[in-house]
């Protein structure tokens, strides 16, 4: 196409859209890599200077997103080890580009050379042939799941700002099939969702959901589910009007993910059941502050936080690779039979709470540096 032969106006596109691999505003993150490449490395542009942050409490992050965890996940084995690139000096973050980088080093991308001239079902392989013309097909490439170790990575950072400002984030397995854990009454602590490899804070549950995904693994088989997010000591006035309402943001973050399919906030869905007369949230004042007598809107009205917690839940399909024969058709159209290959989780759920985790820190950042920008620099009185 003609517009595309002046190289400038090519970067102008690069600068607007950054083709989707760059998310947030006021704190940027960018992501790279493929999954049987070199590495996974992000940039986290926008961090406030000489916060205290260190490699260990990066990889502590990584480590509960890693492969091989559990007899429940993955077989590959990764260590997953992040390298601080820029960004840092002594301990604390300058203010400039962090680039961090972790290297793959159990790759076998041989395991995929079936999957270079067939498509696998409800994986990206078919619309990235369709968009780009081209594809990586070991491993899914960009696709994969693997590129969320830049967000954990990024995430770790956003964490730590939150939590020295007393905000604490815990996502969950709630629901694995139709098994469903009872609802808690306050936030799971970090000990409790981490006591099994399930990340299920009910251990009855928790035990059941096992069970089953070890069961559905031998058939070839896969499970999704849900994972529940809350986040604790927010503040009230977070989000934007209109087209940046704190849940629509939260939203794309999560939805941004592989295998998610669905996002609910408050209520949700259950909601519709309701009558405005039931579903409202009333107010109270309680020693001078004002709250909600109950929290069917998870923390979020008009599309700005009200300070009481907040509560979202998203949505994970089955893994799409399964170890059975499936029908598809090759770049050519022809019909043909494919079988999953190398390792792969027989659900996603477990090792996608740190992951939820981070994206929703990377959210509440970036929306607590937009609020200051905006309403906390200057002093008109």
């Amino acid at each position: 196409m003609r517009i595309f032969s002046s190289l400038p106006l090519v970067m102008l596109f690069i600068w607007l859209f950054r083709m989707g691999n760059s998310f947030g505003t006021m704190f940027r993150i960018s992501t790279w890599g493929e999954s049987h490449g070199g590495g996974i490395g992000v940039t986290v542009d926008g961090c406030p200077p000489n916060l205290p942050i260190s490699e260990e409490e990066i990889q502590d992050e990584l480590d509960r997103r890693r492969p091989g965890q559990s007899k429940i996940t993955t077989g590959r084995k990764e260590e997953d080890r992040v390298e601080i690139l820029s960004g840092t000096q002594e301990g604390r973050t300058l203010g400039t580009p962090i680039g961090m980088l972790v290297r793959n080093k159990d790759a076998r991308p041989r395991d995929y050379e079936e999957m270079e001239t067939k498509y696998r079902p409800s994986h990206a392989d078919f619309t990235y042939q369709e968009k780009f013309g081209i594809r990586n097909h070991e491993g899914g490439g960009r696709s994969s799941a693997r590129e969320t170790i830049g967000r954990v990575a990024a995430g770790a950072i956003a964490n730590k700002i939150l939590s020295l400002q007393q905000v604490q984030a815990r996502a969950y397995v709630q629901r694995v099939a139709d098994l469903e854990m009872p609802d808690l009454d306050e936030l799971p602590s970090l000990e409790q969702v981490e006591a099994n490899p399930i990340r299920c804070p009910h251990e009855e549950t928790a035990n059941k959901m096992i069970d089953l995904i070890m069961a559905t693994r031998k058939e070839g088989d896969s499970l999704g589910g849900i994972i529940e997010c809350r986040v604790a000591g927010l503040p009230s006035g977070l989000g934007c009007p209109v087209f940046d309402r704190l849940e629509a943001d939260l939203a794309k973050a999560m939805l941004s993910l592989p295998a998610t399919k669905g996002f609910e906030i408050g209520s949700g869905f259950k909601g519709t059941y309701m009558k405005g007369s039931e579903h409202n949230d009333p107010f109270e004042s309680i020693e001078g502050s004002i709250r909600t007598t109950t929290n069917r809107s998870g923390g979020v009205q008009g599309g700005i936080s009200n300070g009481e917690e907040l509560l979202f839940r998203v949505a994970f399909k089955p893994t799409a690779t399964i170890l059975r024969p499936q029908k598809t058709v090759d770049r050519d159209g022809a019909e043909t039979e494919l079988i999953g290959r190398g390792r792969h989780d027989p659900c996603v759920l477990p090792r996608a709470v740190p992951i939820v985790e981070a994206m929703t820190a990377l959210v509440l950042v970036d929306h607590w540096l937009r609020q200051a920008a905006q309403c906390d620099t200057f002093d008109f009185d």
